[in-house]
């Protein structure tokens, strides 16, 4: 009997189309690379929808291979004079939340900075079309309606890294600053799937400029030349979160995904995210753990959040939410854990990916969070085997691959190896256990290593709501509320909170919960 599918247009996603080529892209240093690669084979039109751009963002670090300018701004100029029939439309995000927490936010790029690379045909726009305290957080490339990329990577600074991690990588010191290790995740497609990007892409500049782009009928190859395709004739979806705006309904299609997906697991789902701070979520994998045969659920997070704003709210919720997946795991299948490089220092993970058995892939933007469910503005590319015709094991195939890279590049080990302990003992959450060691590998999340992330910010709906809230005087009284509750509150439940923690989280061994401890002693 055959399952029904997860991805249906008008529910779980957008629209459904096909892509002629298909390729994942892990880490910023090739994801970069390919970027200016087909950006150099525009003929007519480069749309870039971020949620920020930084001018002075090289494609390469060392030696630069590409022709033109090595950074986004001067690269932009470059190739307008370069090409006199090509138009650059570049659309950034309005970043500031609420001017109270102006300050308390991590900085961003000043718009007089952007602003000194436009010219006639080299269009920049700060796109209002939002709520007030919203973000549009999707990230495209489309050069010529022909090719596109879609992901978690935006053109900043301190994004760029590749599958090494090298503890002591002297490119990743930029402008006078050096950033630590970052795993990203976004993908490339053509086709008919690439122009409904594109489309999607001058929807977004039409809703914040007023003006309408037509689309490019290309007769070129803007495919990069050294991006190699991983499956050609493929159908991708398109999953997107929109707000409620003016006249703008509600889409809430990365949520449904996320849910039809999790209820349709029948082995092993595979998280990659930025944050889990979505008590919907967190309830529906909760639900699956309970079950006796369920599937495995491993999800893999960054340490900790970058800003104090995010550790304050997101990290926050995670605690809470880590708590309840840990109180449901009744038959030992959940495992959360962190990468960490050869040296110990926590890679931090930026990747937005699920993958659901060897049946579903999703890669965007979209976070695990309140805020991506109805708030911000998401976009994802999801892949799931066909129900028919002879492409089924290709696609499989193509998942799974993906999957093992993943989690072979945050444990340290090669892909063969883990594969073949899979193969052994038939559980992926087992075989990453037996292959967790010293050195480069993930390290297991405890009660104890969350114990200090209690916050009055965590689940507020003013930081990470999940729909545009009727009133924003109602939502910062609820966080003043908070506040206070937090300031008188006694001592003695922050200590029963902490000694809750110490319990050990299922499928672990003692040996390795204190070797995952040691940032924490």
């Amino acid at each position: 009997m055959r399952a029904d599918p997860i991805l249906t247009p008008g529910e779980t996603c957008w629209r459904v189309d096909r892509a002629d080529q298909f390729a994942c892209i892990i880490d910023a240093a090739d994801y970069f690379r390919h970027a200016k690669a087909a950006m150099l084979r525009a003929q007519h039109r480069i749309v870039l929808v971020g949620w920020d751009f930084d001018a002075r963002t090289p494609f390469e670090r060392g030696a630069a291979t590409l022709p033109g300018p090595n950074q986004l701004g001067a690269f932009l100029q470059w190739i307008v004079w370069k090409r006199p029939a090509l138009e650059i439309y570049l659309l950034k995000s309005n970043l500031k939340l609420l001017p109270a927490f102006d300050d308390f936010w991590f900085g961003v790029t000043p718009v007089s900075l952007m602003n000194r690379i436009s010219s006639k045909r080299l269009h920049l726009a700060i796109d209002p079309a939002h709520p007030v305290g919203s973000v549009h957080h999707q990230k495209i490339v489309v050069v010529d309606d022909s090719f596109a990329l879609c992901g978690g990577l935006d053109f900043t600074l301190d994004r760029w890294d590749t599958p090494e991690h090298a503890d002591d990588d002297d490119t990743r010191k930029i402008a006078g600053r050096t950033h630590g290790p970052r795993h990203e995740v976004g993908l490339g497609v053509d086709g008919a799937a690439a122009r409904a990007l594109g489309e999607h892409a001058r929807d977004r500049w039409e809703w914040a400029t007023g003006q309408k782009l037509t689309e490019i009928e290309a007769r070129h190859v803007a495919w990069p030349r050294d991006l190699s395709p991983t499956l050609p004739d493929v159908d991708v979806a398109i999953a997107r979160t929109l707000p409620t705006f003016e006249d703008r309904d509600e889409v809430r299609e990365v949520e449904a995904l996320n849910l039809a997906a999790i209820a349709a697991a029948r082995d092993t789902i595979y998280l990659e995210n930025q944050y889990l701070a979505s008590r919907r979520l967190a309830e529906a994998l909760a639900e699956r753990l309970k079950e006796p045969d369920g599937p495995e659920v491993v999800v893999v997070l960054p340490r900790s959040s970058e800003s104090r704003l995010e550790q304050e709210s997101m990290d926050s919720a995670r605690q809470l939410l880590l708590h309840l997946l840990w109180e449901a795991d009744e038959h030992g299948r959940f495992g959360v854990y962190w990468p960490v490089t050869d040296g110990g220092t926590p890679v931090y993970v930026h990747s937005k990916v699920m993958v659901i058995d060897d049946r579903l892939l999703r890669i965007g933007s979209s976070n695990l969070n309140n805020r991506s469910m109805g708030f911000d503005s998401e976009c994802d590319i999801a892949l799931e085997v066909p129900t028919g015709g002879d492409r089924a094991d290709d696609v499989r195939r193509e998942i799974t691959t993906l999957r093992d890279r993943l989690v072979t590049e945050h444990l340290g080990v090669p892909v063969e190896e883990f594969r073949d302990e899979l193969a052994l003992n038939g559980s992926f959450l087992t075989t990453v256990e037996t292959l967790r060691g010293s050195g480069r590998t993930l390290r297991p999340f405890t009660g104890r290593t969350v114990a200090d992330e209690g916050s009055p910010l965590a689940e507020n709906d003013l930081m990470d709501p999940d729909h545009v809230p009727k009133s924003l005087t109602r939502s910062f009284a609820r966080l003043i509320e908070g506040l206070t509750e937090r300031r008188f509150r006694p001592a003695s439940v922050g200590v029963e909170l902490a000694k809750g923690g110490l319990e050990p989280v299922p499928g672990s061994d003692d040996v390795k919960q204190a070797d995952g401890d040691e940032d924490d002693a």
